[in-house]
């Protein structure tokens, strides 16, 4: 099944349910798909075809899905950008993908003008919210005749171009096909019902593949998708209290952010059945905390990266229940920190760096194989060739292990692995041992150069407020629970961590600020 019928099936089942919640807007499913038509029309006399990138850089919003669906109908590939981009990555993804068609927010407007003569591709410059001079009014294109648009689709015809983060030179451009999308939300989300009704909240962006991933389950589970521009606390509550939400897709920053808010507890948000968190590492202590926040919520675990269009394993509700003797509880708590089991058309091992797969426990990289994979990196078959093998497995560059009875944790990016005088060394373990000291707030752990053993582990450490501590009490905190190898060998207090736009830790630029820090 191609993803433009997720649409449709949702507007004949469900036609005056509401959509989408947007600010002020309430689309229904109906008016959803006819906007969606009218936009294709539109972009169809603009000559785009089968194959075209049409791209959009705006926070999230009612016209991502629009563009989305519209794009899908012709064929088209939709790109989202990152709108956190500078000029000179937006001029490098744009001409990259050779997009001959910008969608732009009006946020965005002038930063686009600037950098407009670079644009080497893009002939069809589109203004989401104003008008602007020398450019398209993306309200005039909606006026477009309603009729249905069709294409001859196949499901393994590309239908999204999203761009990883770049943690290693330029980001790098992923082809992900309608069945990517289609295989997980298939089998796992439940079609539109129109006796049963299901509120989504999403404050994820919608360049990411999580969050496309959310809206298209959304969709096609016919449920409602209340939107947030950008993620807030305050207004994620309030729109939980007030739109009854029932379900929320989050990454761990905002659950933090969350449940450290002053004002959590002010709001009713009783509505929230389901939690699902993932795309970046969760720390033992945060889980444990929402799962005390929000007790009898079902929280699921998802992992997944760009390349396999989102989730390949989830840990389950019922994995989050710690009951039983002392012994079970310890087994539960330990397996919280893990990110779960495959899905059922997932194959998943973990291999050395001959590809030899490796017993329980023992930690390689993490390959996947399965419908979801994507088809390639855009434009780079060098790229594409290192990362797909020939019999289709995916080199995901996470390092990890699985547990004897097929769990699988994550051990760091293969780029962030320490060797310290031959011996690797996870920067998640060490960092999972800092988090559970008292004072620390977030911890970050990274390998500088050394002489005698190669590499020595470092530790860049946020205090918890008020708290005070010395780079000796906390290795020797480290020094009671990790080898000594593993222990870090300097310690480096700082206000607070960067963090990217879901939430994970940008290691490279730690590395690049502190990879010459003394050690002892």
């Amino acid at each position: 099944m191609n993803t433009t019928e997720f649409l449709s099936i949702a507007t004949s089942i469900c036609p005056e349910r509401v959509a989408i919640v947007f600010e002020d807007k309430r689309y229904t499913f109906s008016q959803l798909n006819d906007r969606a038509n009218r936009l294709a029309n539109a972009l169809s006399k603009l000559g785009i075809n089968k194959g075209d990138r049409v791209a959009i850089l705006q926070v999230n919003c009612n016209q991502h899905l629009e563009t989305y669906f519209a794009t899908a109908k012709l064929g088209a590939i939709y790109t989202p950008l990152n709108f956190r981009a500078k000029g000179e990555e937006l001029t490098y993804l744009l001409n990259s993908s050779e997009a001959n068609t910008l969608l732009v927010g009006q946020r965005y407007i002038d930063l686009i003008k600037l950098i407009r003569p670079e644009l080497t591709s893009v002939k069809n410059f589109i203004s989401i919210e104003n008008k602007e001079d020398s450019m398209l009014s993306y309200e005039d294109m909606i006026l477009s005749p309603a009729q249905e648009v069709v294409t001859d689709i196949d499901d393994d015809d590309p239908t999204i171009l999203t761009y990883t983060a770049g943690t290693t030179g330029q980001p790098k451009g992923v082809i992900l096909s309608h069945n990517s999308f289609a295989s997980y939300v298939l089998e796992y989300v439940t079609p539109a019902d129109p006796d049963m009704e299901e509120r989504n909240i999403l404050a994820v962006p919608l360049y990411h593949v999580a969050g496309i991933q959310a809206m298209l389950a959304a969709v096609y589970g016919g449920r409602t998708l209340i939107m947030e521009r950008q993620f807030d606390p305050v207004e994620w509550m309030k729109l939980v209290e007030t739109e009854k939400a029932n379900r929320a897709m989050m990454v761990p920053t905002m659950l933090k952010q969350l449940i450290d808010h002053p004002d959590f507890g002010k709001y009713d948000l009783s509505s929230i059945k389901i939690i699902t968190y993932g795309a970046a590492p969760t720390s033992l202590e945060i889980i444990k905390k929402v799962m005390e926040a929000f007790p009898g919520v079902s929280l699921i675990n998802a992992f997944g990266q760009t390349e396999t269009a989102a989730t390949i394993t989830t840990l389950n509700p019922e994995d989050h229940v710690v009951t039983g003797t002392k012994e079970e509880r310890e087994k539960k708590l330990r397996r919280l920190s893990s990110i779960g089991k495959p899905l059922s058309d997932v194959e998943m091992k973990i291999v050395d760096k001959q590809g030899n797969e490796l017993p329980p426990e023992q930690v390689g990289e993490i390959v996947a194989r399965g419908p979801m994979v994507m088809t390639g990196y855009w434009g780079d078959q060098e790229k594409t060739g290192k990362t797909i093998d020939r019999d289709g497995w995916l080199h995901t560059g996470d390092m990890g292990y699985r547990d004897e009875d097929g769990y699988f944790f994550l051990a760091g990016r293969t780029t962030d692995m320490i060797i310290r005088g031959g011996e690797n060394i996870c920067p998640e373990e060490v960092e999972a041992v800092l988090h559970s000291h008292p004072k620390i707030e977030e911890a970050a752990v990274i390998g500088v150069p050394n002489e005698e053993w190669g590499e020595q582990p470092i530790a860049i450490v946020v205090l918890k407020p008020k708290e005070t501590s010395t780079p000796e009490e906390i290795i020797e905190y480290c020094q009671n629970k990790l080898a000594s190898c593993k222990r870090p060998s300097a310690v480096i207090f700082v206000d607070k961590l960067p963090h990217n736009s879901m939430g994970k830790v940008p290691k490279q630029v730690l590395r690049k600020k502190y990879g010459k820090a003394q050690v002892y």
